[in-house]
């Protein structure tokens, strides 16, 4: 695992961009979503995964990983070394970071925020994850002015309208930003953890196609959100 370490004396912080996948509702598949997304992404590009979750999901999915891991990972983070992420040592283009769901560790978050390119708030369709959606961005993302799209995660291809019905909630009932890709809900994925499955790892197949599709097509999007002129690597 790395470490993260000031720079040496003298040297230059890389360009990168700094991606906090948040979301003070737990259960909304943020681990699911910093882990594979950091997968698909590092196909092409130097890739960092940061936890700070005390609940270190993700420490555990990069355990059952092993070699497979296809990035660098820094797993179980102590909340006063956040403030070194912009001077990473090694010269990353992308750091994603997998943050608390609970109002408990909302310091944390603060922190992770500050010094965050971007805000990457999964939801899930369910009502019981819009108040604590809409009051992580009213309260901790908005007053920071940080770039950030809502990402609908688990539809369920099966129920009719779902996706439209979500999409068109968060356009125009409740306003925020959302991006256009999503993740369907796919048992591929919710094995991939115990698994320690990425989409890396998977072979494609009529079982697995799918996520693997949804996934690249937010990191697709993340890069020409946030790389502007590295979209012809793709």
């Amino acid at each position: 695992m790395t470490e993260i370490d000031p720079p040496p004396s003298g040297t230059r912080a890389p360009s990168m961009a700094l991606i906090a996948v948040a979301n003070q509702k737990g259960g909304v598949g943020k681990t699911t979503v910093a882990m594979q997304v950091a997968a698909e992404l590092s196909r092409r590009h130097r890739v960092l995964v940061v936890d700070v979750d005390r609940q270190e999901s993700t420490v555990w999915w990069a355990e059952n990983a092993r070699d497979l891991l296809p990035f660098d990972f820094a797993g179980s983070q102590h909340p006063n070394m956040l403030s070194r992420l912009r001077d990473l040592r090694a010269d990353y283009e992308f750091v994603l970071v997998d943050t608390p769901g609970s109002l408990e560790d909302t310091a944390v978050l603060e922190t992770v925020l500050d010094a965050a390119d971007y805000a990457l708030v999964p939801v899930t369709p369910e009502p019981l994850a819009v108040d604590p959606t809409l009051r992580t961005l009213s309260r901790l993302i908005e007053p920071r002015q940080l770039g950030h799209g809502v990402l609908l995660n688990r539809i369920d291809p099966r129920v009719p309208h779902q996706l439209q019905t979500w999409q068109g909630l968060l356009n125009s009932e409740l306003g925020v930003p959302r991006l256009e890709s999503y993740l369907r809900q796919y048992k591929v994925q919710a094995d991939a953890p115990v698994l320690g499955q990425l989409v890396t790892s998977m072979r494609r197949n009529r079982r697995t196609e799918g996520a693997i599709a949804d996934i690249a097509a937010i990191a697709r999007e993340l890069e020409r959100l946030l790389s502007p002129a590295l979209t012809g690597a793709w």
